[in-house]
């Protein structure tokens, strides 16, 4: 039986406006194995991030905070650690790639000094060792001319070169827990899976746990043991990855497989989820996808349903779908 790396239970995180609170996070439940990557999938807006910015502790304050929940990692709850204690865990024991390396990383350091300043930081090496290691973990993750590399500025490089390096720098204390938001967005598809190739390379190697963050289902598909759908700041359905594609449960995630395109599929109108995404300071008092559901009951507008486990390892927040995972 796989470890559980890391494990959050019932996270809310909640940013306070003047006029309303946006309940960006709400009662999230997410658990990941020493070695897995674990896919989060949903539209814009469904929280995300947000949930990859808690784990990290990297809510912007005082405007946004965690409100409740648990983040366990390593026998420790992140969430009641302070500052000083996170600084040692982020960029060691967990690393993030985030999802525009151009504003990422610092436009008036050399890619050298960026990756160094990990290492010097979380690592007892000297100067000239951290740069070797440097130009190791690039040459690592693929990218030619080393050496040349880390002397010059990230303006200098290419979008997947810039990738690159981003996880070259995530990468280079061989950290636990990778979390990766939207990592090929923007990139050629060639480069997007080259990158993808080189983050399982790093599983493979270093045992390292992925937090993969997306929108793309062929990313999913690609690379995913497990999978968790975000919608409106909760999750909906989790289950392995397999799974989900084969027999999808909730009417989200089969919209979301419906909206895939298909060569085999003659239809001349692609499928798309009717509506929006409800607000997170107004969230409806019963089921959030209603309003945009086939399949909707008028129950579901009244009750909240809850995340069920109906067969092992696979949950669903439907209450039209049956114990032994019938719709």
């Amino acid at each position: 039986m796989a470890n559980k790396l890391i494990e959050i239970r019932n996270l809310k995180t909640y940013f306070h406006t003047k006029n309303a609170v946006i309940r960006a996070v709400d009662g999230i439940d997410l658990n990941v194995d020493e070695g897995q990557i674990v896919c989060i999938v949903g539209e814009s807006g469904s929280g995300k991030s947000i949930t990859s910015l808690s784990i990290m502790q990297l809510i912007a304050k005082p405007a946004g905070r965690i409100v409740d929940g648990e983040v366990w990692f390593e026998g420790k709850d992140l969430t009641k650690l302070a500052e000083k204690e996170m600084t040692e865990i982020r960029g060691n024991r967990i690393s993030m790639i985030f999802q525009e390396p151009m504003t990422a990383l610092n436009p008036v350091m050399k890619v050298g000094e960026q990756i160094t300043e990990v290492l010097l930081r979380h690592r007892s090496v000297s100067t000239a060792e951290a740069n070797t290691k440097a130009v190791e973990m690039l040459k690592f993750v693929g990218v030619p001319r080393a050496e040349h590399i880390v002397k010059e500025y990230p303006h200098q490089l290419s979008g997947g070169m810039r990738q690159r390096v981003m996880i070259a720098m995530a990468m280079v204390c061989e950290p636990k827990l990778l979390i990766a938001d939207e990592p090929t967005t923007a990139l050629d598809v060639t480069i997007q899976i080259q990158v993808l190739e080189l983050m399982k390379k790093m599983r493979d190697k270093l045992n390292t746990s992925i937090i993969l963050i997306t929108h793309d289902l062929g990313v999913v598909a690609e690379m995913a043991d497990h999978v968790v759908v975000m919608y409106a700041g909760q999750v909906v359905e989790s289950a392995h990855a397999d799974t989900i594609f084969d027999t999808p449960l909730h009417p989200y995630t089969q919209a979301l497989l419906a909206s895939i395109p298909s060569l085999k599929d003659e239809k001349d109108v692609l499928y798309s989820i009717p509506g929006t995404v409800p607000s997170a300071a107004a969230f409806p008092p019963g089921c959030r996808f209603a309003e945009r559901c086939a399949v909707a009951q008028p129950s579901c507008a009244q009750k909240l349903p809850e995340l069920r486990e109906i067969e092992p390892g696979r949950f669903v927040r439907c209450d039209l779908v049956k114990n032994g995972g019938k719709l």
